[in-house]
C-alpha cells in the first residue's frame, strides 16, 4: 500500500485523504481508547497526517484523545479542529459564534489537545445570531497570535463564505459531499472556489452506508445515531440499499470495495479536495487508504454520475427537513 500523498487546502498541505476522528468518542456504537488510539498511529506511519476533530465530539473527549495520541509526533500531523456547537442540558445544540466564545473555545482546545498551535481552525456551524464578519474576526487574531495557522468554516452557505473571505482568507470548507450527498455541488462549491478554498468532505462514504457493510435497519446498534436518520429508515433505507448495490458491483469489476470506489469518486472531484473518512478501527483505515491508489477513466465517473446523479438518495441528511446551508445575520451598521 502506497502513501496517499498531498495536496493544498488554501496554502496548507494536507495528506491526500484525512481521518475523520469523531466516531472515536461518540455517535457509531461503543468507544473503544486503545483501537482508537492505535488507529491513529496507524494513519500517520501510512502517511495520512490529516486529523480532524472538535471540541463537540464527546463533549472534549475526543480531542483529549486525539492529543494524546499524537503526543511525541506532533511534527508530523497537520490538526484541525472547531469550535461553535455544544450540547444544552438536555442535549441538544446550540451555536454559539460570540468573539468571547471563540476565543475561550480555542483556549480550550489547545489544552485539550496539548498542543501550542491548531493548524486548521473551523467554525462547525454558522451562527444564525451573530454576523459572520464578527466570528471570523475573532478567528483572525488567533491567527495573528500564533495559535492557529488557517482557519477554515464548516457547512456555510455561499454568502456565508462571501463575506468572511471579506474579513480574512479561509483555507477550507468542510461540508458533507458523497456519491449521496451532492447538495454541495449546487452553489457552494463554486464560490468556495472562487475564493481559492479548499474542501474537505465530511462523511464521504455516506456515514458508512456506501461501503455496503450495513444491510439493515437491524445493523445499527441503540446507541448508533443513524437509526434516526431519515435516510437509513423503512423504505428510503431500501430505495438506498439499490444504489449501494449498484456501486458495489462497478467497485467489484475493478477489484476494489465499494467504499474504496465511493471514495476514490470523492477524491477525483478535484485537486483541492480532501475526504476524511471516519473510522476507530484500523483495518477500515487501511481500506480507505488503499482508495487513493484506484485510478477512475472518464467512463468510470460518466458511470458513477448516472448510479448516483444529484438527488440521487431518498430521505434527508437530517431529522430536520429544512436543514440548509448555515447563514448569518447581517452585521449593523
Amino acid at each position: 500500500m502506497s502513501a496517499p500523498g498531498t495536496r493544498s487546502l488554501g496554502g496548507l498541505t494536507v495528506s491526500r485523504v484525512g481521518l475523520g476522528c469523531m466516531g472515536m468518542s461518540q455517535s457509531y456504537g461503543v468507544a473503544d481508547r486503545p483501537e482508537s488510539i492505535a488507529t491513529i498511529h496507524r494513519a500517520l506511519d501510512l502517511g495520512v497526517t490529516f486529523l480532524d476533530t472538535s471540541d463537540v465530539y464527546g463533549d472534549g473527549h475526543n480531542e483529549e484523545l486525539v492529543g494524546e495520541a499524537i503526543a511525541g509526533r506532533r511534527d508530523e500531523v497537520q490538526l484541525a479542529t472547531k469550535f461553535s456547537l455544544s450540547r444544552d442540558d438536555r442535549g441538544r445544540m446550540r451555536i454559539d459564534g460570540r468573539p468571547e466564545n471563540v476565543r475561550a473555545c480555542a483556549e480550550a482546545s489547545l489544552r485539550r489537545l496539548g498542543v501550542d498551535v491548531i493548524d486548521l481552525y473551523y467554525q462547525h456551524r454558522v451562527d444564525p445570531k451573530v454576523p459572520i464578519e464578527e466570528t471570523v474576526g475573532a478567528m483572525a487574531e488567533l491567527v495573528q497570535q500564533g495559535t492557529v495557522r488557517h482557519l477554515g468554516l464548516s457547512e456555510a452557505s455561499a454568502t456565508s463564505i462571501r463575506r468572511a473571505v471579506a474579513v480574512h482568507p479561509i483555507a477550507a470548507l468542510q461540508s458533507e459531499w458523497s456519491l449521496w450527498t451532492r447538495d454541495l455541488e449546487a452553489e457552494v462549491l463554486g464560490v468556495a472556489r472562487e475564493h481559492g478554498i479548499g474542501i474537505v468532505p465530511f462523511s464521504p462514504l455516506g456515514r458508512g452506508f456506501l461501503t455496503g457493510a450495513i444491510t439493515s435497519p437491524d445493523d445499527f446498534g441503540d446507541d448508533d445515531f443513524r437509526k434516526n436518520q431519515p435516510r437509513f429508515q423503512g423504505e428510503a433505507f431500501q430505495a438506498n440499499l439499490r444504489l449501494v448495490e449498484e456501486v458495489r458491483a462497478m467497485a467489484a469489476e475493478k477489484g476494489a470495495t465499494a467504499g474504496q470506489l465511493a471514495l476514490a469518486w470523492v477524491m477525483a472531484q478535484g485537486d483541492d479536495v480532501v475526504p476524511i473518512p471516519g473510522t476507530k478501527r484500523r483495518s477500515y483505515l487501511e481500506e480507505n487508504v488503499g482508495a487513493a491508489d484506484l485510478q477512475l477513466s472518464a467512463d468510470d465517473l460518466a458511470r458513477l454520475e448516472a448510479i448516483a446523479p444529484p438527488g440521487a438518495a431518498e430521505g434527508t441528511r437530517y431529522p430536520d427537513g429544512g436543514y440548509a446551508y448555515g447563514e448569518s445575520p447581517e452585521r449593523s451598521a
